[in-house]
């Protein structure tokens, strides 16, 4: 730890970040006049879409948007970029939502070492997708964790943490806009408190929850024999991506569909899992494991978001079928 007067007033920050969690908090420390960012970082432009078109992250291009030049950096723990840490006078690296790990050189480099921000309330839900996790489990709160970062996969002691209600119909893309909100509005309080004021982080507690894994394409598909709760959980929490999705028998074939928007009832369903039940009103409606979904908003492979019932009137689906 430095001396007082060692360094200048302005905090000296560097900034790796990836998804869009970090977007917010980038527009806050900008504004911030105690605030010297003295460089960001992203991961390399990646092939996007069908056609594999070199994209930069979506916190770089909201970066480079608003003018500011983005390293792109492939490894955060190669010799050359410790060096430029150094040379730019690194006093804290900050790390949200990146998507590298950051070996002991590099943790022990900067005076006052990484701050990540962790969008759960560690030590529930280490690792890479906590938003959905805490969606997909039902959670009624949530947050943010500010963390020293160690060797372990967010195991490192925290600085502070920040409590948000999760909204019942809130999606993962909802969720993690709100959490950035939450944390701009702090990042600038934590920063001082930790590099001016002497902020100590507390070891987290003990802890047998495993770490949440990334997430597959397999993962948004429908098992209809669990919960129709369970399964409106799924689809708020894999939007974006991968989105919840089944398979609908339309005139002897197999239509899949990506479901946007649902609600569900509780209780003992009118049907075997997976069936689709008698219309009500404009919605496809279907028999859970135990209580029932009715499907408002989808997308058919290959076409553009529409309702229910928009989809219905082109592929009719007969009460009966029963979904893969």
């Amino acid at each position: 730890m430095p001396e007082d007067g060692a360094f200048p007033s302005k905090i000296r920050v560097y900034y790796l970040s990836s998804g869009n969690l970090g977007i917010a908090i980038l527009d806050a420390l900008r504004e911030d006049e105690g605030i010297q960012l003295v460089g960001l970082g992203s991961q390399p432009d990646r092939p996007v879409g069908r056609k594999h078109l070199l994209s930069p992250t979506p916190f770089a291009r909201h970066a480079l948007e608003i003018g500011m030049e983005v390293d792109r950096v492939p490894s955060v723990n190669r010799p050359e970029f410790l060096e430029k840490l150094r040379n730019l006078g690194t006093e804290i690296l900050l790390v949200v939502a990146f998507g590298q790990l950051l070996k002991p050189e590099l943790l022990s480099l900067p005076p006052f070492g990484c701050l990540n921000v962790h969008a759960s309330l560690l030590p529930r839900y280490r690792g890479a997708c906590p938003i959905n996790a805490a969606i997909l489990h039902g959670d009624a709160r949530t947050g943010v964790s500010f963390m020293r970062m160690e060797r372990g996969l967010d195991t490192g002691p925290v600085y502070d943490q920040v409590e948000l209600s999760i909204l019942e119909t809130e999606t993962t893309e909802a969720l993690e806009a709100r959490l950035g909100r939450l944390a701009a509005s702090h990042i600038g309080r934590v920063l001082r408190r930790i590099t001016r004021e002497g902020l100590q982080p507390i070891p987290q507690p003990p802890t047998d929850e495993p770490n949440v894994r990334k997430i597959g394409k397999e993962d948004g598909a429908i098992p209809w024999t669990c919960s129709a709760r369970h399964i409106f959980n799924m689809v708020r929490a894999y939007q974006p991506w991968p989105r919840a999705y089944t398979c609908v028998p339309v005139q002897g074939e197999l239509r899949r569909i990506q479901i946007t928007e649902a609600t569900y009832s509780p209780g003992h369903p009118a049907g075997e899992a997976g069936q689709v039940l008698p219309e009500s009103g404009k919605a496809l409606v279907v028999a859970c494991g135990s209580g029932t979904l009715s499907i408002h908003r989808l997308i058919p492979d290959g076409k553009k978001e529409m309702s229910a019932a928009d989809f219905l009137r082109g592929n009719p689906v007969m009460p009966g079928s029963i979904l893969e």
